[in-house]
């Protein structure tokens, strides 16, 4: 069960929320589900997913939606906020015995109001290549389970591609199909292409050409969840020893690596142009790490158990000439063309390439705003601002932008202590605080021979401590503001279950064709996309005992989650948890995992609870958001001014939303 928070409006689930764009509302009419609208018994079963398409329909509806529940997948046809969702007329459905869908993705490219490649990942470790719309099951990978047999944690096609695809297990290897080849009747044998620090490429050694192409073997445990960069050339993924490991996916050469504060990461995304990569997992973070710096630049706290999914919102970043924020003039569609290759490639005219063009000038009137989002196991939906004092700290007057005088208003008096003068941003609201939360060693410097002050933020000696911490949100926040979450919230939906041998999609025959896969030509993003290197943040210092007890909190409720029943995998997960306490003690306090003092902490811009279950999925779309529980409901938030034919249906009065100011 999801973590309870504490009284009755805490508990409360909201139906809107605002911003300083507006309010955001749930359309209760365009909600998606199983036909009886009957809550799903979620206990045990694989994370509900889901996954859009544009058919590029001449009716001005073409959006596709698949999601699992259990057993079972659905196609719809995908209404937003447009018309009320028709549960009884899905266009596709499919029931799965003996075996699970865990992920699916639907290939860009290739997709027409006729047809529509969707691969879909099971628990048993195979791969199914379907037409929902043509009703054909096409093709199945791995179907005896020769390749890899544990869960299939993530399925992504590759960008530009209609043929090559990339499959990540629990068994934390990945593996590049090509869906003209087959999978051959023997266990593949492999030949060493590339290795370096944790992770190794092999090729499939066979005098004809079979799947996989190539299987990647990434750090220790499972592999959560892998993501491409917008313009293809790179890969992120998130694996279970807490590692975010990001690689130039031509050539298969770590760029860089993050870890985690503590425990598994679970999800991954970039930023619209491919600067940012923000991660979230088992230690209730997001944390945001450089592409260019290769560094944490920040982290957010806001979330009370595991980060299920984070996303960013490519609508609401913004690059802003004046004071009111500009919405960004790019559609989805553009945004997704980007993500091909070839015409895809050349950013000039796309709406992101604004941000490209911004590196770090020093001209002061452009100001830059990223928006992200996540959702987590408790039942929690949080938006995060990342404005330009986070990302261009070396600026002139940047730290002064933060609510320092929060600070100064509640900070002991101290020897030495300076104080700097309060300056009102010209955006509407900046969600950042210099001070830390926690740090889990106490250190005698907590700041560190890293630490460069450059700026006239208010600094805390070591022994004072401030009653509360600086806030620059409005923001309800219960008793238990450390971070600690319930010991029962932490129901893992990353758990590693094998479940039975077969599973009975029907195959269909395939020809063994000798297509070679064709490799993409740019391996090395080219130098304009190298931002030059940012600056250390100046720290805020906290007591030690506040550190203890926040130390403390987290590891109480560092729960193992749901894992399988068998004693072996129990064995396995103690084990590897011991090997992720040894490694979390060598890199805290290094640039792979800095001190909490040692980075900013993000305050969330909203952070509701939209669910009865835990969340795990959050999509930005133009005109809405979309987020779903494991309950298996699919719920559509209008963005501010496009509720449209729906806005009559909703009634506010039955849930009045908390508002952010």
């Amino acid at each position: 069960m999801a973590a309870e928070g504490g009284g009755k409006e805490m508990n409360e689930i909201k139906t809107q929320f605002t911003t300083r764009e507006g309010v955001y509302k749930l359309l209760t009419h365009s909600e998606y589900s199983r036909p009886n609208r009957v809550p799903f018994n979620s206990q045990g079963s694989n994370p509900v997913k889901v996954s859009f398409v544009n058919v590029n329909d001449q009716s001005g509806n073409g959006d596709r939606i698949c999601f699992n529940v259990g057993r079972e997948l659905y196609f719809y046809i995908y209404k937003g906020v447009r018309k009320a969702a028709d549960l009884s007329k899905p266009i596709d459905k499919r029931i799965y015995k003996g075996t699970q869908p865990t992920c699916h993705d639907f290939n860009p490219i290739t997709a027409t109001a006729e047809s529509v490649s969707l691969l879909v990942g099971f628990s048993a470790g195979q791969v199914q290549l379907i037409d929902p719309i043509k009703k054909e099951t096409s093709k199945l990978f791995n179907e005896e389970r020769l390749i890899d047999k544990s869960r299939v944690t993530c399925v992504r096609w590759v960008p530009g591609s209609e043929s090559l695809f990339l499959v990540a297990h629990s068994s934390g290897s990945m593996y590049l199909y090509n869906v003209e080849n087959t999978c051959g009747t023997t266990a593949p044998h492999y030949q060493l292409l590339k290795q370096g620090e944790n992770y190794a490429v092999h090729t499939c050694k066979s005098k004809s050409a079979r799947n996989p192409l190539l299987r990647w073997t990434v750090g220790e445990g499972a592999l959560n969840e892998f993501a491409f960069s917008p313009d293809g050339k790179f890969l992120a993924s998130a694996s279970q020893d807490g590692f975010l490991r990001v690689f130039g996916f031509d050539a298969a050469e770590l760029h860089g690596t993050m870890k985690s504060y503590f425990g598994g990461l679970l999800c991954v995304c970039w930023s619209p142009d491919g600067r940012y990569i923000v991660a979230g997992g088992e230690d209730d973070l997001v944390t945001v790490w450089s592409f260019s710096d290769c560094r944490v630049i920040a982290r957010g706290h806001g979330h009370k158990s595991w980060v299920s999914v984070v996303a960013f919102d490519h609508c609401t970043t913004s690059v802003e000439d004046g004071d009111p924020p500009a919405e960004f003039s790019g559609s989805d569609e553009e945004f997704h063309e980007q993500i091909h290759f070839g015409a895809g490639r050349d950013r000039a005219n796309s709406a992101h390439s604004r941000l490209s063009k911004r590196n770090s000038t020093d001209s002061r009137p452009v100001s830059v705003t990223y928006r992200f989002g996540s959702v987590g196991q408790d039942t929690q939906l949080c938006l995060w601002d990342l404005t330009e004092d986070i990302l261009f700290p070396h600026l002139p007057l940047s730290r002064t932008r933060t609510h320092t005088n929060v600070m100064s208003a509640t900070s002991p008096a101290a020897t030495g202590q300076t104080t700097a003068t309060t300056t009102t941003t010209t955006t509407a609201t900046t969600t950042t605080t210099t001070a830390a939360a926690s740090a889990a060693v106490p250190a005698a410097n907590p700041g560190g021979a890293n630490v460069k002050d450059n700026t006239s933020a208010s600094i805390n000696p070591p022994n004072s401590l401030p009653s509360t911490l600086p806030r620059s949100n409005s923001l309800p926040h219960s008793s238990n503001q450390t971070g600690g979450s319930t010991p029962n919230s932490h129901t893992g939906s990353n758990s590693s279950s094998t479940t039975n041998a077969a599973a009975t999609p029907t195959p269909t025959t395939t020809t063994t064709t000798t297509t070679t896969t064709s490799t993409k030509a740019n391996s090395i993003i080219d130098s304009a996309f190298i931002a030059t290197g940012v600056s250390k943040f100046a720290t805020l210092s906290l007591h030690d005992s506040r550190k203890e007890r926040h130390e403390k909190d987290h590891k109480r409720n560092h729960s193992m989650g749901h894992i399988s029943s068998k004693s072996s995998d129990k064995l396995n997960q103690l084990s590897s948890m011991r090997t992720a306490k040894a490694e979390a003690a060598k890199t805290l306090g290094t640039t792979l995992c800095p001190r909490m003092e040692d980075v900013p902490l993000l305050e969330p811009l909203v952070c509701k609870k939209i669910a009865h279950e835990r969340l795990t999925v959050l999509i930005f779309l133009e005109d809405c958001l979309v987020t779903a529980c494991q309950e298996g409901f699919v719920c559509t938030w209008a963005r501010p001014g496009k509720v449209g034919l729906l806005s009559s249906q909703n009634n506010p009065a039955n849930s009045p939303s908390g508002t952010v100011v």
